[in-house]
């Protein structure tokens, strides 16, 4: 039996009031659980897209599409797990810095290419941006020195090449 895995989907929908409950809704209704969910409004004021990340098995996810396309609002469902993608996600990390700390801390944010973009007496506010592996491994690493806080906005992808979720 092959184990359910994560799969990366984006939603074109008119940008209304209720779409997002809508669209939500129906992932509640039916049972499955969002992994991730990040909206925006694109380039066009009438269209908002949605990148939502569930995790399940083939039939799951073929399932979810079908629902999801269904809905009166959606112009559009573009599953990216058979796409080369782009993939993104920021994280805002608020860790203890002790002075004591502060230059290993500034080590690994500088490592991981991420920026202090706040600073306090007693902590720092760091800002990383990457892949979800990526904001996982400096979380970690930070973990000892005393997380405070952690935002992270989800997953967001954009598929390789001249090809677009609007065409």
């Amino acid at each position: 039996m092959r184990r359910p895995m994560q799969h990366t989907i984006t939603v074109l929908v008119e940008n209304k009031p209720g779409v997002l409950a809508r669209v939500s809704g129906l992932f509640a209704r039916r049972g499955f659980n969002i992994e991730s969910l990040a909206v925006s409004i694109t380039d066009d004021p009438t269209v908002s897209r949605m990148t939502i990340v569930v995790t399940g098995d083939d039939s799951t996810l073929a399932q979810i599409n079908k629902q999801t396309s269904k809905l009166i609002d959606v112009i559009r469902v573009v599953d990216y797990s058979e796409i080369p993608t782009v993939e993104r996600e920021l994280a805002l990390i608020k860790v203890k810095a002790e002075s004591s700390d502060r230059a290993a801390i500034m080590q690994i944010v500088d490592i991981f290419r991420a920026k202090i973009i706040d600073i306090s007496n007693t902590s720092f506010t760091i800002e990383v941006t990457g892949g979800i592996d990526k904001v996982d491994a400096i979380e970690d690493l930070l973990r000892p020195y005393g997380i405070m806080e952690v935002v992270r906005t989800g997953k967001i992808a954009m598929a390789r090449g001249s090809h677009t979720a609007m065409t």
